[in-house]
């Protein structure tokens, strides 16, 4: 039986990827308000800028690629039963192949009804390169909205997020500052025996888990030789 491989990752894996992160100091919500552009109150005080915001996002996916770390990760399933809990809401962790993706904030390939955001029949996949604008109706016929967790709404994924890290055999945090709530809360969630950190920042690393001071794609790239010696000897 293969070992249990849950990966938590972060804006840090698709940042080399050439996607903008939102909390880093250059990031986007120092540039842009958050509570204006990712919030119901925003939503509702101005749908439009929140549209061109995420039409943005989703055009930027468009331009960049699945990295070495993304590749991977996705090349790991020939050997382990790995399950992806990412905050990201980019598509590049499924382009690079891999199968079991769970989102915590949502997808910009997703868009809803704004007014039945959690209802699977008002739930679509769009093409990136199609925007969404003022009148642009779901199957509701209320005005669709991108399919993101914005701040204040609950994360309907987390309690299968939070089964997930409590079976896993091998617990990998990849490029989250571990800031976000409530995903940070799935560190103690860990069932694993080894728990790992990758990240090159002075992240507040959990009780009982090893910090990989490096990037995404060289910490990636250093645990998978390890895990392939694993993988061997079982």
């Amino acid at each position: 039986m293969k070992k249990k491989l849950v990966i938590l990752s972060g804006a840090g894996i698709s940042k080399e990827s050439g996607i903008e992160t939102f909390r880093d100091k250059d990031g986007l919500w120092k540039k842009h308000d958050a509570m204006k552009l990712a919030s119901i109150e925003g939503w509702k005080e101005n749908p439009q800028a929140v549209l061109d915001f995420y039409n943005a996002r989703r055009q930027q996916l468009l331009t960049v690629q699945p990295n070495k770390a993304h590749q991977l990760l996705a090349e790991l399933e020939q050997w382990y039963d790995v399950s992806i809990i990412t905050q990201n809401v980019d598509d590049l962790h499924e382009r690079a192949g891999s199968t079991h993706v769970i989102h915590l904030h949502g997808e910009l390939a997703k868009v809803c009804s704004s007014d039945e955001k959690e209802k699977s029949d008002c739930i679509e996949l769009r093409p990136l390169d199609k925007d969404i604008h003022l009148g642009d109706k779901a199957k509701d016929s209320s005005q669709l909205r991108p399919y993101i967790v914005w701040f204040g709404e609950p994360v309907p994924n987390m309690p299968v997020a939070m089964n997930t890290a409590f079976e896993a055999d091998i617990f990998v945090v990849i490029g989250t500052s571990l800031l976000v709530s409530p995903a940070n809360t799935l560190t103690a969630c860990s069932g694993a025996n080894h728990n790992i950190v990758i990240d090159p920042g002075e992240v507040e690393v959990p009780e009982g888990f090893l910090h990989i001071k490096e990037s995404a794609t060289v910490g990636m790239d250093m645990l998978y030789q390890s895990l392939m010696k694993i993988a061997q000897k079982t």
